[in-house]
Formats: C-alpha cells, structure tokens, sequence
C-alpha cells in the first residue's frame, strides 16, 4: 500500500529542463545584463543618473528631509529625461533602493540621411541606419551641417534600450 504523499509523486511527472529543450531560446545574443543596477538614495548624487517614473533621467535638484518621529529621512529629487527633457519628481525614504540606468555614450561619423534617417558610421567600419534624426534644434543644426558637407561626429547615448543623438562636433585629425 502507498502512502498519500508517494501517491502524489508518482502521478506528478518530473519537470527537468536541459539546454536541449525548443521552448528555451539562446539564440539571442544578449548578455542578459540587466539596464538598471540598484542604488541607495542616499547615495544618489546630483548630476548623476536615476529611473524616475520608468524613465532615465539626470539629477539636477536633490534634498533630503529630516527624520520624523517614527520615519525615516526622505530623499526628493528631480530629475530631466535624458532623451525627451521632460521634468520628473520623485520622493523615497534614504534606505531604499532606486535604479539607476546603464549609459551608454558613443560618438559615429554621420555618412548620409535618407529619409529622416541618418546613416552612421562607428569606429570599427559598421555602419547602421536605424537612428531618426532628432525632432529638435539638434536635428536642424545635424541636417544643416550635412548639407554644407561637412564632416561631423554624432553622439549617440544609449540607455534601458533607448537611444537619441544627443551632440554633434566637428571631425579633426584628416
């Protein structure tokens, strides 16, 4: 006679999983880094960077507020999207974690724009097309600029899989 337990593991088949197996992809190629690391408010500093409301922004106001009775200090910060400028406030207690964003900057030599389109060459000789030119004064300066042919760099800041030209420079050393 079984017992009800070994009864209950004798009709529940064993799950085990193998790199073998279809439903698991390791096709992809990321290194499964994550876009965002935690981080104490208290040590958030201003000018550096946070997710405020899902978005990275940069800090450029920060105070924190005295403990209360029972509380805990509280940090307030605001902070501008790094990609659209907009304004984000946000209040947490100086234990608590908050993430901030992976950066990335990378500077390309702009080769043509179709369409709204600017093709972008990086230091290694690959070439990608898929960055919109800025709907900004930027854009306007980078299609002007191109347009009297000369030769610029494109900063490129990349971060929790968003990327925006955010600069331009003159190229030197030809």
């Amino acid at each position: 006679m079984m017992l009800a337990s070994e009864h209950f593991f004798h009709l529940v088949p064993l799950i085990h999983r193998t790199m073998a197996d279809p439903e698991l992809d390791f096709t992809t190629g990321e290194s499964g880094a994550s876009a965002t690391i935690p981080m104490q408010c208290s040590a958030l500093r201003k000018n550096g960077y946070v997710v405020l409301k899902g978005r990275p922004c940069k800090i450029v106001e920060m105070s924190t507020s005295k403990t209360g009775k029972h509380g805990h200090a509280k940090v307030n910060m605001v902070g501008i999207d790094i990609f659209t400028n907009k304004k984000y406030e946000d209040m947490c207690p100086s234990t608590h974690n908050m993430d901030v964003p992976h950066i990335k900057r990378n500077e390309f030599q702009l080769l043509n724009i179709n369409d709204g389109f600017m093709s972008l060459m990086a230091d290694n000789g690959d070439v990608r097309e898929d960055l919109r030119v800025p709907d900004s004064e930027l854009g306007k300066e980078i299609e002007q600029r191109f347009a009297a042919q000369e030769d610029i760099l494109v900063s490129v800041l990349s971060a929790m899989g968003e990327e925006c030209a955010v600069a331009i420079k003159q190229m030197t050393g030809k």
